[in-house]
């Protein structure tokens, strides 16, 4: 599913929380438990993960949902 936010903003915010978290893209896949090419899609913003998952990757992340998908988030 293409995410809802078309600008990548919310891309941009994982891939920063990710470096941050001083994960790499397949150490995010393995700890929440998707491919490597299902990071590269979120981060793209080619792929709007559910709600569940959305809560993974914020938990593994550090970081609240709002944080990384809110309308609000900078």
């Amino acid at each position: 599913m293409r995410a809802a936010d078309a600008d990548g903003r919310a891309g941009h915010r994982i891939r920063a929380a990710r470096t941050t978290a001083g994960l790499t893209q397949q150490g995010l896949a393995t700890a929440v438990q998707v491919s490597r090419q299902t990071v590269i899609a979120m981060e793209r913003g080619d792929y709007a993960p559910s709600v569940y998952l959305a809560l993974k990757v914020a938990g593994a992340l550090g970081v609240t949902v709002e944080a990384l998908w809110g309308e609000s988030a900078s």
